[in-house]
Order: structure tokens, then sequence, then C-alpha cells
């Protein structure tokens, strides 16, 4: 037998003398191990940090193309798990952002007397009673930015309409004089110019046509003169016509919240760049409801250039009145598409009449460009630079054919456009009656009754409408003149009758008639002539 190490006999000897563990012992000792696994695990599970939640490589990051400057940045998305911040953006471009006040003399009372209760405002009324107000001076604000380091700076033509003064104040709070280089009062935009020894902050135009509805926008100005006011939305609509004085311009309407003051103030987008100019509101209330207007940055670009070389804007002119292809007008003339500007009135030695335009001419394009509408071919006849020469597309009876048009420079006072109803007048026996109109000869003593423009000197007098009738609905009224119908001249009543059987034999339900109104210019008016 082979001797044992001292210790392990030791060791032997010691456990020898040890009672040996009963099975269920032993059992019960595994179990209480693994318990005690468990509890020290979920304790030490306890303890490790909150599971957040991780960007992956693949989700998309809102940057600014080719920006490096951390003082570039577009608005953080993420960052740090911080949420949506506009801040990198606003601390970049509000600097250039000014206070605007135009100081102007006035007469107008301060005191809105409509808010007056009735009894108090007849005892205030007969108190001033005879006295003239007096001239004095009246402070307005707005809003404005800077474009140029020359200090060029660019509001909307009502905060400074009729200034003796403007004031610019910047953020860092200096204050300038500012001189008035000019104004268009159709784009309602305004060109400042301030001198200033030490360099000014600016900011730079985008590109508008690149918005799409949805995109986010900045709006930063001074609501109420609270200056550097910063608020965001979405852009609601683009290409809003919101009043016919404001022919040109296609607004861009944003829900960001702007306020009075807000005028003239810029809209950024999320590059920081200027993408329009807040000009308007729809309150009832007075205060911001989610609906304001920006003049787009292209148009505003295209007219402060002008106002910085002439101090003045110019126009193209054609000369000539038009109105939109409606879906009933083009049904009379038998075409699918209602695309497009019709000429209603042509005026005596403008362009058009130099060219050879004629009557019921549907213009389809200028330069290649296609016409949406009366609208549409406005504006882009005014972007034609005067005696520039333009080639228009025209559909004459339905034949296409081109016309060169040396285009013209528009007066101020020109309508481009009417299709107004005219006034009741006194009523005359007819001579003849179809499509719900009664028609009389024009005579002498018809164009008295009914005070029709001397220069209406052929067509057939409407003398009464059915009020159910297509044309009452059309807004025909007794006074007008029908001077066409289709393509057949109107010299008496029996010329419209003609026509309209004519229209009915052919098998067209509806007839398109050149009508010149009793409260002055040329329209066309399709009419439906089973409607009678």
């Amino acid at each position: 037998m082979q001797d044992q190490p001292k210790n392990s006999q030791a060791d032997n000897g010691l456990l020898s003398r040890l009672p040996k563990p009963t099975l269920r012992q032993r059992r019960l000792a595994a179990m209480g191990t693994a318990a005690a696994v468990v509890v020290i695990g979920l304790g030490a599970f306890a303890l490790l940090p909150p599971v957040r939640a991780i960007r992956t490589a693949g989700e998309p990051m809102m940057v600014a193309a080719n920006d490096t400057d951390a003082n570039q940045r577009a608005p953080r998305m993420l960052e740090n798990s911080a949420p949506f911040s506009f801040a990198d953006l606003v601390e970049r471009v509000s600097p250039a952002v000014v206070t605007i006040t135009s100081e102007t003399t006035t007469t107008e009372n301060d005191l809105d007397t409509d808010n007056i209760p009735a009894p108090f405002r007849d005892l205030f009324n007969q108190f001033n009673n005879g006295q003239k107000p007096q001239p004095h001076r009246a402070l307005s604000a707005g809003s404005g930015f800077i474009i140029d380091k020359a200090g060029y700076v660019v509001t909307n033509n009502h905060v400074v309409d009729a200034s003796k003064k403007i004031t610019v104040k910047l953020p860092d709070g200096r204050s300038f004089t500012a001189k008035l280089l000019g104004t268009d009062s159709a784009t309602d935009i305004a060109l400042l110019k301030i001198n200033s020894e030490k360099p000014l902050p600016t900011v730079e135009f985008g590109d508008d046509k690149k918005l799409r509805v949805g995109d986010w926008v900045v709006a930063v100005g001074n609501p109420f003169g609270l200056s550097n006011s910063v608020t965001a939305g979405i852009v609601s609509s683009l290409g809003r016509n919101i009043e016919s004085s404001q022919q040109y311009t296609n607004f861009i309407q944003i829900d960001a919240p702007i306020n009075r003051g807000n005028s003239g103030g810029p809209t950024f987008d999320l590059r920081g760049q200027v993408i329009g100019m807040n000009s308007m509101i729809f309150s009832p209330s007075g205060g911001s409801v989610g609906i304001g207007f920006a003049i787009p940055a292209g148009l505003i670009h295209d007219v402060v250039a002008q106002l910085k070389s002439h101090g003045h804007v110019t126009r193209g002119y054609l000369g000539v009145n038009i109105q939109s292809v409606t879906p009933d007008i083009a049904s009379s003339l038998g075409i699918k598409d209602s695309k497009g500007a019709m000429v209603a009135e042509i005026v005596p030695g403008g362009p058009a009449s130099k060219a050879g335009f004629e009557q019921g001419d549907i213009i389809t394009s200028i330069d290649g460009q296609a016409i949406d509408d009366a609208t549409d071919l406005t504006r882009k006849v005014a972007n034609v630079p005067a005696g520039q020469s333009a080639t228009f597309t025209v559909s004459r009876q339905g034949k296409p054919m081109q016309v060169k048009v040396t285009i013209g420079t528009r007066p101020d006072q020109v309508q481009m456009a009417s299709n107004e109803p005219g006034k009741d007048g006194m009523l005359a026996p007819s001579s003849a009656n179809a499509a719900g109109l009664g028609l009389s000869s024009l005579t002498p003593e018809s164009k008295k009754s009914f005070n029709i423009a001397e220069n209406v000197i052929t067509g057939a007098v409407v003398t009464k409408v059915d009020p159910e009738s297509d044309a009452a609905d059309k807004g025909m009224q007794p006074g007008d003149v029908v001077l066409r119908v289709g393509s057949r001249i109107v010299r008496s009543p029996a010329d419209f009758q003609a026509g309209v059987a004519e229209a009915k034999k052919g098998g067209r339900s509806s007839v398109l008639l050149l009508v010149a109104h009793n409260q002055g210019g040329t329209g066309f008016v399709a009419i439906d002539i089973d409607k009678t």
C-alpha cells in the first residue's frame, strides 16, 4: 500500500468524522444555490442604465448640402437625444432682421369711435362737432431684412408708405436713418438704404420654386413691437391669388404665426435662406389664426433689382383686355382644353393691335411657355422687358398660329382684364327673344336709355333677362350689348336669333357671346341655350 501525503491524511480524517448528507439534503442545497444565483442576477440587472433608442446609420440626417462650418448647420432633428431645434438657424439669421419705424403726418383720429357705446358716441360726436382734426405725428412699426453689406434693406411698401422719416434698428442696438430708394405698390415691395461704418449682417435669397406644401418655414420679425420674435410652421399652400390689386403676386401661404408688425419680415427655409417676405394675414379677429401670406423670394429679387437700378419698376404691356377660358367657353368653342387666355378687347394702337391680334383669339403660350389663364398671361407679359419681341401661340377659330409682338411699357392705369356685369337699366320693348334674352336694336334712344358708351356702335341691346335662364346665372343684365354670337357678328336682334338657331341646329347646347358690358369693358360669356 502506497503512503499518502500527510495533509491528505488529515483531510480524510476530518471528513471521515463528518456525517454524510442524505440525498434529500443534497437536493435542497442545490435548489437553494440556484435561487440565490437568480436573485443576485436580477438585482444586478436592475442596477443597469435604461435602454435608449439609438439612431442607426441608415436614418436620414437634416443637414445643408456642402455645409462644413458649424455656424452654417441646418436645424437638428436629433442630437444627443435632444428634440428638433431651429436654434442654429435663428442664431445665424436673426441679426439681419431689423425693426423699421415709419414716421408720418396724419389728421386721422386715433380714437376708434365705432367701439364706443351708442349714447356716449353721440355725445362724443356732438362735442367734437365743427372741430377739424389737427395734423399730428404718427408712428408705425414693421420689419425688414438686410440683403447686402452695402446696407440695402427690403421691406413692404405699406410699412413705409407716405413716410417722412424711416428708422432702421438692428438687434445689436444700432439705429440708422434710412433712405427710401424706391417702392412698387403693385407688389408691395420697398427698398431702403442705410450707411454703416461697421460691417452689417446679411441674409440671402433662396429658391422659392423648390418649395413644396408641407415644407418647414421660420418667420422672424417684430410683431407688436416685440423685436426678433421667431415662429415656425409649414407651407400651407402655393400660388395663392389674394387681391385683384396684386395681380403680379403668387403668394406663399404659411401657418407660422405672424401678426401686425411682422409685415416686411423674412420667411426662411431650413437652409436659412429667404424664400418669402411676410406681407399680410387673414384674420377675422385681428390676430394670427394660422393663415399668413408671403411674397415669393424670386419676385422680390427681380423687383429689388429694378428698384436698385432705376428707383421704379417697369412691366411689359400687350394692349389687350383678356379673360380666362372657362369650361363653358371651351365647350361652346368645341375645344377640350380650358387652358389659355381669351382676347376680349384690343386697345387701339397698342402692341397687340399693331401685331394683328383679333377678338376671340385664345393665347396658349408666350415664347414657348404655356399659359394657364388670364392671370398667368398678365404676369408672363409683365416680365418681358419693354421693346423686346415675344412670340405668342394663338388659337384663332380653332386653328393654331404664331403672332410676333414687340412688347410695350405698361401704363400705370391700364386694366388688363375686364369682365364685370353692367347695371340695371330701363326696359325697352324687345325686338327678339332667344336663349332667355330679350333684345332690341342699338339706336340713339336705346343708348341714351341704358347709358351705353359712345364707342359701342353696333350690336343688339339686352333689354330683359329671364331670371331662370343660364344668361342670368352668368351675370348678363339689361344694358349689355351683344356684339357677336359664335363667329357671327351681331348687327341686329335677328342676327342673334339666327346665331342661336344655328348653334341648336349644329347640336350644340351652348353659344359664346362677345358682350360689351353696360358698366364698361368687353368680355366673352358662354351661355347654355337649352336652359331658358
